[in-house]
């Protein structure tokens, strides 16, 4: 049985390696067309939005800019941010950005936003937004080095400096939240979306 009903295959306006394994274990028949938009240079003219509003921004971009070159197909895009108070961060450009992000979390609360956007032409047809609270743990710095040397690459490819699907779960006190909002993509509000509007069997 086929769950996906469209006749098109929806479209992914992001590289993120998760989400596409997120959609693809949901069963779902999607393409891949990255956004090739600035994503700071965006972020930096979204004014005085919260860590959630430029969640939202970059998702509806995303998708806009895909849709915009794909007319008729549906576009999905996705964004998260990070949040530890009133501080904003960003995925890190070196291990040492990563130690440094992850020192700043560390013994606190932090908060992920969790954008999606669903985009047809220049109609936005469907957004959501969820927030997982995580609670770090106050970890030495012997321990920090020795994630990182564990992580390797993988501690500059997410915001924070870890993934919780991996080695990164060691660095957690308690998580509140729902998991796919915690890797990105908030799937089982995009699932009801589409089982309503008959893109998915259900």
């Amino acid at each position: 049985m086929a769950l996906w009903l469209a006749p098109q295959p929806l479209v992914l306006a992001s590289r993120s390696e998760v989400r596409g394994k997120i959609l693809a274990a949901a069963g779902l028949r999607f393409e891949i067309r990255p956004s090739q938009i600035d994503e700071r240079a965006v972020e930096a003219k979204s004014g005085e939005l919260d860590a959630a509003g430029v969640a939202r921004h970059l998702a509806r971009t995303k998708a806009a800019a895909v849709a915009a070159v794909l007319p008729g197909h549906l576009v999905l895009g996705a964004d998260q941010t990070l949040a530890s108070g009133a501080k904003r961060l960003n995925k890190p450009a070196s291990r040492a950005e990563a130690a440094d992000q992850l020192r700043t979390l560390r013994g606190r609360t932090h908060e992920l936003h969790s954008a999606l956007a669903l985009v047809r032409g220049d109609q936005s047809i469907f957004s959501c937004l969820d927030t997982a609270k995580l609670i770090m743990r106050d970890f030495s710095d012997r321990f920090l080095n020795e994630y990182l040397d564990l992580a390797g690459d993988t501690a500059m490819t997410s915001v924070g400096g870890y993934q919780l699907e991996g080695i990164g779960i060691h660095l957690f006190e308690r998580i509140e939240g729902d998991y796919f909002t915690i890797l990105g993509l908030p799937l089982l509000p995009l699932l009801t979306f589409l089982r309503q509007n008959k893109l998915v069997d259900g």
